[in-house]
């Protein structure tokens, strides 16, 4: 069946040019068709009449399409308690070790780095409102994604019921709350209070000093190539604390790209140099 709007190899070549210039997300051929059905949207809400065109506009200064661009190409699958052994641990291990190491000055920072619609941030803020003590702590969870649209939806924390099955029915209780439509539910202040929500390209300069004491990276670097990998996990390494962990996704490593972490076992990994 034709296509509403061809895409020629030249087309797909410059975007994916142009997505790894900005975002160093490494578009393959495979997702080609995916790149297609979600720019196309954009080709129509800019009245526009073909990729030649579109490319065109993004060649553009200061035309306003690249956020919508990287917002389009971005992936944001998630869910709550997403890979909850990773949970888990924070709670078991981290926790306490953070309760001794960081006794003297009760400072704790976390950064949800790919962040998406939020539910990994509201995930971690209920386990340390569960297990850490908040009210006596300096404890801050810091959540930055690429895309806009998604950051806005965590700031909101406002999601339909059927995202919310990864979350026990005990925490339900206590960190849910029915909105209006009851179709939804919302986030209590308590869990939205802890969280600060920011738009942040990965690649750019960061604005936070750190260190943090946990970063959680998932799903983040599998659309990288290892070169970017590489640069991104030693960042990583600079800005977390000595000892301080890293999470990252079930189908990422860290085997020949960093050496500055030893694995702790099921893609966690602490922070050694």
């Amino acid at each position: 069946m034709a296509k509403e709007f061809p895409m020629s190899n030249k087309n797909f070549d410059e975007i994916k040019r142009i997505a790894y210039e900005i975002t160093g997300i490494n578009l393959t051929d495979q997702k080609k068709n995916m790149i297609y059905s979600r720019l196309a949207r954009r080709i129509r809400a800019n009245g526009l009449n073909s990729f030649d065109q579109y490319c065109a506009l993004l060649a553009q200064a200061n035309s306003g399409e690249t956020t919508e661009f990287i917002n389009a190409i971005t992936t944001n699958l998630t869910s709550f308690f997403r890979e909850g052994h990773h949970f888990d641990f924070l709670q078991e291990t981290v926790f306490p070790e953070l309760l001794r190491k960081n006794a003297s000055t009760h400072r704790v920072r976390f950064w949800s780095a790919g962040c998406s619609t939020g539910e990994e941030p509201y995930s971690i803020a209920m386990c340390l409102k569960e297990k850490m003590p908040i009210s006596s702590w300096d404890i801050k969870l810091l959540a930055t994604d690429l895309d806009s649209n998604v950051v806005a939806h965590g700031k909101a924390g406002v999601y339909n019921l059927d995202r919310t099955d990864g979350i026990g029915d005990s925490r339900k209780k206590r960190w849910l709350l029915k909105a209006a439509d009851a179709k939804s539910v919302r986030m209590k202040t308590e869990l939205q209070d802890l969280i600060t929500f920011k738009q942040l390209n990965l690649l750019h300069d960061w604005p936070m000093k750190g260190p943090f004491d946990v970063v959680f990276c998932r799903n983040v670097v599998i659309y990288f190539d290892k070169e970017t990998q590489r640069t991104l996990f030693d960042r990583y390494a600079n800005i977390l604390a000595p000892g301080g962990y890293l999470f990252i996704g079930h189908s990422e490593n860290l085997h020949k790209v960093s050496d500055r972490f030893k694995s702790v076992g099921r893609t966690i990994y602490q922070k050694i140099r």
